[in-house]
């Protein structure tokens, strides 16, 4: 079970999954138990979809470079779980100044991810390794 705490607690996005073999389960870098970049790039596809059809926060995201989005959250989560990527934007900090992004957009967001890891059969620990990786960036963008 995802702990609900840490998910309502969560941050930006991201992903991972597809396919996971029973050897890169027991690796214990997070990149690899994810399946890579191509799980990454499918789960944070999933991702940006839940997201626009989310009509709780799509409207946050209208006017979102969405190619520039992929790009910047396929390497943070990349970078994040341990893979090859190096993540070169923005703070979270600086991504969302000005914003005033409230709990319940975050909480929100947050469940779309879940729902892209879940449609990519990501197990539960790998989805809480992961939110336990990007749960602490919340105060950097709730309330900015």
């Amino acid at each position: 079970m995802i702990k609900k705490s840490l998910i309502s607690s969560l941050a930006l996005a991201l992903a991972l999954g597809v396919g996971v073999s029973a050897a890169q389960a027991s690796d214990t870098n997070l990149y690899h138990r994810l399946g890579g970049k191509k799980a990454i790039n499918a789960i944070v596809i999933e991702f940006i979809n839940n997201i626009n059809a989310d009509n709780r926060i799509s409207v946050r995201f209208a006017h979102t470079d969405l190619v520039h989005l992929k790009k910047m959250l396929d390497a943070q989560i990349c970078a994040d779980s341990g893979g090859p990527c190096k993540y070169k934007g923005k703070s979270m900090k600086d991504a969302h100044a000005g914003m005033n992004i409230q709990d319940s957009e975050f909480n929100a967001l947050v469940e779309d991810l879940v729902k892209a890891l879940d449609k990519h059969k990501v197990q539960d620990k790998e989805k809480n390794d992961l939110l336990d990786i990007l749960g602490p960036m919340k105060p950097d963008i709730v309330g900015q």
